[in-house]
């Protein structure tokens, strides 16, 4: 039986996670704004989803991704903000101009690429961080599936950055974003969202910050952790 428009059913209406193709999701879980109305506007939910990996394929790191995470860190800031495996030593300066206060940083270091997801696990189960930003270069597919998992038991922001490549494989990830410098900010491709699809780039404008890009590790910058003494904070 066709149905008339007058006498259709919206398909949110009917379940959360049904959609029109024309238009974008209603998101499943609390969302952050971006702090960027361009961006939110193209995001389900209006911003970040927490409890679920967003994917950000960057072209190299350092052009622009903590500044374009900014102010979603910096208020989900009273909480832990993880960073594990970051390609360079935190700067306590620059995340101290961000927004993000040194003393709520845990910086993470692991040996192993086995290690570091099962830091990343450990975190997003507990429950007890408000973000995590992950640097990964390769993730095999169950593995990104487990964290995707492990992001859906609490309410934590999860960005995994990963080089643009790995674009081209599958992810569970319910948003994935490209992200290229361009001057003045970053240009955004929307690889992967619950809505239709947008072809064209958003380039978003970046605010740089008074900080010294290279300034040395202050005193006050986070101290390494060894990814496994993690057990006893996390998990308990």
């Amino acid at each position: 039986m066709i149905c008339s428009d007058s006498t259709s059913v919206a398909p949110e209406s009917l379940h959360p996670s049904l959609w029109r193709a024309s238009q974008l999701a209603r998101s499943s879980t609390r969302c952050i704004d971006t702090g960027h109305p361009a961006l939110s506007a193209q995001l389900p939910g209006g911003g970040w989803p927490t409890g679920s990996l967003v994917d950000l394929l960057i072209q190299q790191p350092g052009i622009g991704e903590m500044r374009l995470l900014r102010p979603a860190l910096a208020e989900v800031a009273r909480r832990r903000i993880v960073l594990l495996q970051p390609p360079h030593p935190p700067q306590a300066l620059a995340l101290a101009a961000l927004g993000v206060p040194p003393s709520q940083l845990l910086w993470l270091r692991a040996g192993q690429t086995a290690d570091a997801l099962w830091a990343a696990e450990q975190v997003l189960r507990s429950g007890s961080c408000g973000a995590l930003l992950f640097w990964q270069n390769h993730a095999r597919a169950d593995s990104l599936r487990r964290l995707h998992l492990a992001a859906q038991a609490g309410e934590t922001l999860f960005f995994l950055m990963r080089p643009l490549a790995a674009g081209q494989d599958a992810s569970p990830a319910p948003l994935r974003l490209a992200l290229r410098p361009q001057a003045g900010g970053v240009e955004i491709d929307f690889v992967k969202r619950r809505g239709p699809t947008r072809d064209a780039s958003l380039f978003l404008p970046l605010t740089s910050h008074l900080v010294q890009r290279h300034a040395p590790v202050d005193r006050t910058a986070p101290a390494p952790v060894a990814a496994r003494g993690l057990r006893s904070e996390l998990v308990h």
